[in-house]
């Protein structure tokens, strides 16, 4: 890399070259040098721009949490539009996709990483979980107030449910993420009752 490259553009070269060393080797493969490597630059560039490499890490899951805040709005948007299974089914593929299921497990197994999240965040040692239920519960409170979901339907249990059902469908699949069709299947599931026992 050269001398001189603006600071925001040597993050997220970083930034990019993590999440491929993560969705091709996994947590245990991203060190610092592997991320240098895979960037094409040497290591001080990495400890120029961070004070060291969980630094570097809490902003990348930062980062990455802030594009997910789009998928989150689109789902509270969607709420009183369309059809509630179909809606939290797109909602899941979308919060479980490649990368933050590559990153649930760096943070599982990375102390410091978590202690920092959690420092920077309210939630933030369990970050992408934390960020889909959030936006699951605002959904389906949304939808609850609206008349669309049964008035009693309960919502923490409910979101438990589709959070910790949904992160189990989409990790550890060497075939890859699971067909829509059983994610709709999972999330029709789990909402039925509070769907039958909506106001007519």
């Amino acid at each position: 890399m050269p001398t001189g490259v603006h600071l925001r553009d040597a993050r997220q070269q970083l930034f990019d070259a993590a999440e491929r060393v993560l969705l091709r080797d996994g947590a245990n493969g991203l060190t610092s040098r592997a991320v240098t490597d895979e960037a094409g630059c040497a290591k001080g560039v990495l400890h120029r721009h961070f004070t060291d490499f969980d630094a570097f890490l809490t902003d990348l899951v930062l980062d990455r949490l802030t594009q997910l805040d789009t998928q989150a709005s689109a789902l509270r948007e969607s709420a009183g539009t369309g059809v509630p299974a179909d809606n939290l089914t797109n909602a899941l593929i979308s919060l479980f996709g490649p990368i933050p299921v590559a990153i649930i497990p760096l943070i599982t197994f990375r102390d410091e990483l978590r202690a920092r999240l959690r420092e920077a965040m309210p939630g933030g040692g369990i970050a992408i979980l934390a960020q889909a239920a959030t936006a699951i519960s605002a959904y389906l409170s949304d939808e609850r107030e609206l008349g669309r979901i049964a008035a009693d339907a309960d919502i923490d249990s409910l979101t438990l449910s589709l959070v910790g059902g949904g992160h189990l469908l989409f990790t550890d699949r060497d075939s890859g993420p699971p067909a829509t069709a059983a994610v709709h299947k999972f999330v029709t599931a789990v909402i039925a009752d509070a769907m039958q026992r909506r106001p007519a």
